[in-house]
C-alpha cells in the first residue's frame, strides 16, 4: 500500500520542492495550492496518510487550521502537519485545538519535514492511526467504521447489535460489507488487514 501525503501550501515555488521531495521519499503527494482546491483533489477518494498544510492560504490567514474539519468530514483521519512562518501562541493553541499532531515553523528544510512524515508513519505506538488508516483506505461509511472497531475490539455481533442499538442480523450485514471492502474473509484476515505484519 504505497503512503499518500497531501500538500497544501500557496507558493508555488515552496509547494513544488517540497513535492519533489516527498515524491523522491518514495511517496505519493497529492499538491495543491488553497484549501478548495485540495477538497476537489481528494474528491471521491479522500485516502492519505499524512496531511501537511500551510496555516495561511493566500488571503486566508487560518485556512490551513479550517481545513483539518473539513477533511475530517470526508473521511480524512490521517495526522496533519501544519507548517507556519507565524508560530504565535494563538495559531499554534488553534492549530492544536483543531487536530494536528506536529507544527513546524518556517523556515524549514525539506529533510526535517520528512522526518516528521517518518516519524508520524512509522510510530509503532500510535495503534489509532494504524485502525484509521486502514479503514480509510477500505472506503468505510460512519456506521461500518464503528462497527469495525467494535470487531477489533472482540465483540461478537450481538455484543456489537446492543452496543449500537441494532438489530444482529443488521450489524451481520454491515460486518460482510466490511470485509468485502477490505477484501478479506475472517476476522482474522481483517486484523491482519488493519496491522499488517
Amino acid at each position: 500500500m504505497s503512503e499518500t501525503v497531501l500538500l497544501v501550501e500557496d507558493e508555488a515555488d515552496a509547494r513544488e520542492s517540497l513535492s519533489r521531495a516527498i515524491e523522491r521519499s518514495g511517496r505519493k503527494c497529492i499538491s495543491a495550492g488553497s484549501a478548495a482546491e485540495a477538497l476537489k483533489k481528494l474528491g471521491e477518494s479522500p485516502f492519505v496518510d499524512v496531511v501537511v498544510t500551510d496555516v495561511v492560504l493566500g488571503d486566508d490567514e487560518s485556512g490551513g487550521i479550517r481545513l483539518m474539519p473539513e477533511l475530517r468530514k470526508i473521511g480524512v483521519r490521517a495526522p496533519v502537519v501544519v507548517i507556519t512562518a507565524f508560530a504565535d501562541v494563538v495559531r499554534v493553541k488553534d492549530a492544536l485545538n483543531g487536530g494536528a499532531s506536529y507544527l513546524l515553523e518556517k523556515p524549514f528544510r525539506a529533510p526535517q519535514l520528512l522526518d516528521i512524515i517518518n516519524r508520524l508513519l512509522n510510530d509503532p505506538g500510535d495503534v489509532a492511526h494504524y485502525v484509521d488508516r486502514a479503514l480509510a483506505h477500505a472506503g468505510l461509511t460512519d456506521k461500518e467504521a464503528a462497527v469495525a472497531r467494535h470487531v477489533l475490539k472482540g465483540l461478537t455481533s450481538s455484543e456489537i447489535a446492543r452496543v449500537e442499538s441494532n438489530s444482529d442480523k443488521t450489524i451481520r450485514q454491515h460486518i460482510t460489507r466490511i470485509y468485502q471492502k477490505c477484501n478479506v474473509a475472517t476476522r482474522a484476515e481483517f486484523f491482519h488487514f488493519v496491522f499488517p505484519a
